[in-house]
């Protein structure tokens, strides 16, 4: 990464996050949705909801769980938090709850969760194989872990970010690229002692008619330039040149930002002894 400690990086992930008036675009809202249709939750259960943002997933989890059920949704972004709060206030929903918790060291109870959520999050944490062992562990025998990932080559809007930055001697890398094909997903889980794995591919692309957004999302990222020192000239040139390969690549439609997403679900051994 472009960040001297891992602290910097862990503050440009809370710069992010915590900027976002508008996080809960349609993409997000899809993503989550789906993600607990996928899961097949089940009224009664507990459920967590890790890096839950501003609660898309875990108010949908809560949704299915009911009353005789819960749903714990964490963050540690309290931005994010705080909108999340606010829309299970208004929805009157006494079955959820957020904390605020680092995934990375967030402390788990041993089987005690009938299923941990993680939607479009999990690029995010600083060692993956180690959280998705902690979620295991923390699953009641027979529970579910749900999670969506990118594939390696989307958002081709931000592939092409990376290509263009990297002219500019900086290196990007692909926080896509550990779970970036299903191959990957399935490879992991399996070495961790996940049964039962369902991987679902589907396509979430959309056309963008410019590249205003696209930049500004991508720079603004934790995988951007938000810890880059480069002169306002600079800037304004890489920027330039990012708009110039997004009209050379786009229709009459505008530029088709591919964004291919897994949802991969998984199960804990019934069989698991805690």
């Amino acid at each position: 990464m472009n960040y001297s400690s891992l602290s910097a990086y862990k503050q440009q992930i809370l710069n992010d996050f915590n900027s976002r008036p508008n996080y809960e675009n349609e993409f997000h809202r899809r993503a989550a949705t789906r993600l607990v249709e996928l899961a097949k939750l089940q009224s009664g259960k507990h459920v967590l909801d890790i890096a839950t943002g501003t609660g898309l997933a875990a108010i949908a989890a809560a949704m299915v769980v009911g009353s005789t059920g819960s749903v714990l949704g964490t963050d540690f972004a309290l931005g994010m938090l705080q909108q999340a709060q606010q829309k299970v206030d208004a929805l009157g929903l006494t079955n959820t709850k957020f904390e605020e918790a680092d995934a990375d060291e967030q402390e788990l109870l041993e089987s005690h969760f009938d299923a941990i959520l993680c939607s479009s999050a999990i690029v995010y944490l600083t060692d993956i194989p180690t959280s998705l062992c902690r979620w295991h562990n923390a699953l009641k025998p027979g529970g579910v872990v749900a999670f969506s990932c990118l594939a390696e080559n989307s958002p081709t809007a931000s592939v092409l970010f990376r290509s263009v930055v990297q002219r500019y001697g900086i290196t990007i890398p692909n926080p896509n690229k550990l779970l970036g094909t299903p191959q990957r997903c399935y490879q992991l889980l399996e070495t961790i002692g996940f049964e039962d794995i369902e991987i679902t591919t589907e396509q979430f692309g959309f056309y963008l008619q410019n590249g205003s957004g696209a930049w500004t999302g991508n720079a603004k990222s934790a995988f951007g330039l938000q810890d880059v020192k480069w002169s306002k000239e600079q800037f304004e040139r890489c920027k330039q040149e990012y708009f110039t390969e997004i009209n050379k690549a786009s229709t009459e439609e505008g530029y088709w930002n591919d964004v291919t997403m897994f949802f991969v679900i998984a199960r804990k051994s019934s069989e698991s002894v805690a």
